[in-house]
């Protein structure tokens, strides 16, 4: 059995290439809400030394002189973009797994290196004669390999977008080549590790006995290790699980001016708390704890505060918006200091953990309560599902209107995007008119 990783190359910024041809070639980055800071960069913005987190404002100090084209985050049109393309990839093949917003995993039986070569090589052409989206292909005996062989085609214009790991000397060569960092599942604090362990690439770590192993690394190092040793071992439902249970959720923004007032940072608090608790019930989780911080960021000169953080831990573990919430702006009023400019802000939920056996208080629970909480989330999650994210939201998360007249509709009509691109495929009055 093979697995390939199908992977768009810097997803973004190549979404916003399909329909702006010019920018090939050319320094682009996407910012994030508000016009923030970097989140996405052309290969030529990163030779240029631009780095994601670069607040926007500070490009031209950094760069000057330098030609940069800077686009707002278009989540629609992104979102819409890599739906076509997991569409095509998915067409023809044996079976498929869609793993993020630009990747997805195809899972193949024994076939000769040459007949998936010119799978990889004719899929690559499908894409970008469909939607003009550069692609990277890795191909490998487990997922982990096919992400190590997706890396080399990124990275290396010779495999002409495709890369294969099937001979045994292909696969030592390619981990010996391959940072220890870099690997799938292998975290900082890991990696770190076995830097100083002098286990410098892959290739240093696939080579340990396997009692070494067992005796530092929890079931999920040694399932990498085992992975790297052409090991299939990573459950599809697994590879899942991992990449969206977690042990904390953090929903945070950066405001696109400072903010004086506490009603005003209250709203962003509701929005930040309101998306942690859907994170929450989407995952089949509920938390313990909710915290707050504030801060007024890393570019306020003396004006920096260092932050204020609250922290709320509840009787019962909860996924309901309205005590999220609540819990939240009752942290937050507690942060809160007169006579600062803020600049940020979010909401932390720890002690996260599975909602199907919730430790419950003997005072705090209460069934019947806890059933109606239940039942009022569900009818909204699915009201928003069908009809728009946020067309039911609790009063506290409306924001007022760019233009300070009224409410705005939705989060999208009250943050700052000056640089958007038009929503080319999902809005009629943005199609794209070609002479």
């Amino acid at each position: 059995m093979y697995y390939a990783l199908v992977d768009v190359d810097n997803a973004y910024v190549s979404c916003e290439r399909a329909f702006r041809p010019d920018l090939n070639g050319k320094a682009v980055v996407v910012l994030s809400n508000n016009d923030g800071c970097v989140i996405a960069q052309s290969n030529e913005a990163k030779a240029m030394g631009i780095e994601r987190g670069t607040p926007y404002f500070k490009l031209s100090e950094l760069f000057p002189g330098k030609q940069i084209y800077a686009f707002s985050s278009n989540y629609e049109l992104y979102a819409d973009m890599t739906r076509r393309l997991m569409n095509i990839v998915s067409r023809d093949v044996p079976e498929f797994h869609r793993y993020s917003i630009d990747e997805g995993f195809c899972v193949f039986p024994d076939m000769t290196e040459s007949d998936l070569k010119i799978w990889g090589e004719q899929l690559y052409e499908r894409i970008w004669r469909g939607l003009g989206i550069p692609v990277s292909i890795g191909i490998g005996r487990t997922k982990t390999l096919a992400k190590v062989a997706g890396r080399f085609a990124k990275v290396y214009p010779g495999y002409h977008h495709c890369c294969i790991i099937y001979t045994e000397k292909q696969q030592k060569k390619a981990l010996d080549m391959f940072p220890i960092e870099k690997v799938w599942g292998i975290g900082r604090r890991w990696a770190e590790a076995l830097q100083l362990s002098q286990l410098k690439t892959a290739g240093d770590f696939a080579a340990q006995p396997e009692s070494w192993v067992r005796a530092r690394f929890n079931v999920i190092g040694q399932r990498t290790w085992k992975e790297l040793n052409g090991q299939d071992c990573i459950p599809v439902d697994d590879m899942n699980l991992e990449r969206t249970r977690k042990r904390s959720i953090c929903v945070s923004r950066s405001f696109p001016h400072p903010i004086y007032q506490f009603e005003d940072i209250r709203t962003h608090v509701a929005n930040d708390a309101a998306r942690c608790a859907e994170r929450l019930r989407q995952q089949h989780q509920v938390a313990l704890r909710i915290g707050v911080f504030i801060d007024t960021g890393p570019y306020r000169g003396a004006h920096h505060s260092n932050g204020m953080f609250r922290m709320h831990t509840l009787l019962t573990p909860s996924a309901s918006t309205r005590i999220i919430a609540s819990t939240a702006l009752r942290c937050l009023k507690s942060a809160f200091l007169q006579g600062y400019s803020y600049k940020r802000a979010g909401v932390l939920l720890m002690d996260v953990c599975p909602d199907s056996g919730v430790q419950t208080d003997f005072i705090d629970y209460r069934p019947d309560r806890y059933k109606k909480e239940c039942r009022l989330d569900a009818a909204i999650d699915r009201i928003n599902r069908i009809n728009g994210s946020e067309t039911v939201v609790l009063a506290a998360r409306q924001y007022t209107a760019k233009d300070g007249k009224g409410k705005a509709v939705k989060f999208a009509d009250a943050i700052r995007r000056n640089r958007k691109s038009p929503e080319y495929t999902t809005r009629w009055s943005d199609i794209l008119e070609v002479d």
